[in-house]
């Protein structure tokens, strides 16, 4: 499974770090994050809104009670966080695996709970604590489309360390 590993030494770089990402994001693709609570997932997401629904970067929260946000934009962005769901069972009985392969991006904050429903395609991040504000995200690919996008972000993550 090709993986990608990078360090972020702020919110603010893992944000842009989901910019960069969010630029290379398409309709029915699926971020899975993983990670300790304060981690770093809601930061990342509000950069891939920034990217593909700008309009709506201002009102990315962790959506824990809401358990989905969506936020309209060219692509829409939908934010899942599954912490207070005990698995596939809860998550389908909600109907939201229609989302997942829809006209949006899926950014499932808590990946973990799915697994029968998660799909086959899947690009995961991994947010491990490396110190106060720094993150180690570890980032794997589990199918043809992910894995071209994890290409691409590795190739523009170098060309932006060039600048």
């Amino acid at each position: 499974m090709p993986s990608l590993q990078i360090t972020t030494n702020s919110p603010g770089e893992t944000e842009q770090l989901g910019e960069t990402l969010g630029l290379l994001l398409h309709s029915g693709f699926f971020l899975a994050l993983r990670g300790d609570l304060g981690g770093g997932k809601t930061c990342l997401t509000r950069g891939v809104v920034a990217s593909l629904a700008p309009q709506s970067t201002h009102l990315v929260a962790s959506p824990t009670y809401a358990i989905m946000n969506c936020y309209p934009g060219s692509i829409p962005v939908y934010h899942f966080d599954f912490y207070r769901l005990t698995g596939d069972d809860d998550i389908a009985e909600l109907g939201f695996e229609e989302f997942f392969y829809g006209d949006g991006v899926c950014v499932v904050e808590w990946s973990e709970r799915l697994v029968e429903l998660r799909p086959s395609d899947v690009m995961t991040l991994l947010f491990e604590y490396s110190g106060d504000a720094q993150r180690l995200i570890t980032i794997t690919s589990s199918g043809q489309k992910s894995d071209i996008v994890l290409e691409q972000l590795s190739d523009m993550l170098q060309q932006q360390k060039k600048l």
